[in-house]
């Protein structure tokens, strides 16, 4: 009986399909983009309190204070263009690495001050953007694919 029911079903075709994926890309790049800008934008009003706290958490490493300094004034203006890049889909795959190169900058710090809960959720963060950049050739929902197309028109 089982087998009868199972040869009366009707299997797709494809499993994957082309633009189930391309749609499955462009979600997850603008769910992606929402998490990062957002995380920039609360703090860009209050970037010189951020990077203060910042250079208190790291003052007992042995990171100097001034690079720690420079480098929390960079993170929130980062975070915020990286993420509005990646909600328009422009400029993708260069954005997708400095947003791994950035993730691993972050991740140094957190495991500098062995805040390993934070750190394995960058490892998140980080297989999130990696996964995106090896499925970049889905990428159809975008700015990038946009300008290609009136590119190739002309």
């Amino acid at each position: 009986m089982s087998a009868l029911i199972m040869e009366q079903r009707v299997m797709p075709k494809q499993c994957l399909r082309d633009r189930d994926l391309a749609m499955a890309h462009g979600f997850a790049r603008v769910g992606l983009g929402i998490n990062i800008a957002t995380h920039g934008l609360t703090r860009l009003g209050e970037i010189p309190a951020f990077a203060s706290e910042t250079v208190k958490m790291f003052a007992h490493t042995f990171l100097p204070s001034q690079a720690v300094l420079a480098t929390s004034y960079f993170i929130p203006p980062a975070e915020f263009i990286l993420g509005i890049l990646l909600i328009a889909g422009l400029f993708l795959r260069p954005v997708l690495i400095v947003g791994l190169l950035l993730m691993f900058q972050l991740m140094f710090g957190m495991t500098l001050l062995q805040q390993w809960s934070i750190s394995g959720l960058q490892l998140f963060y980080v297989a999130f953007y990696a996964i995106l950049l090896a499925t970049s050739g889905w990428d159809y929902y975008s700015m990038d694919s946009w300008l290609q197309a009136i590119k190739e028109k002309q």
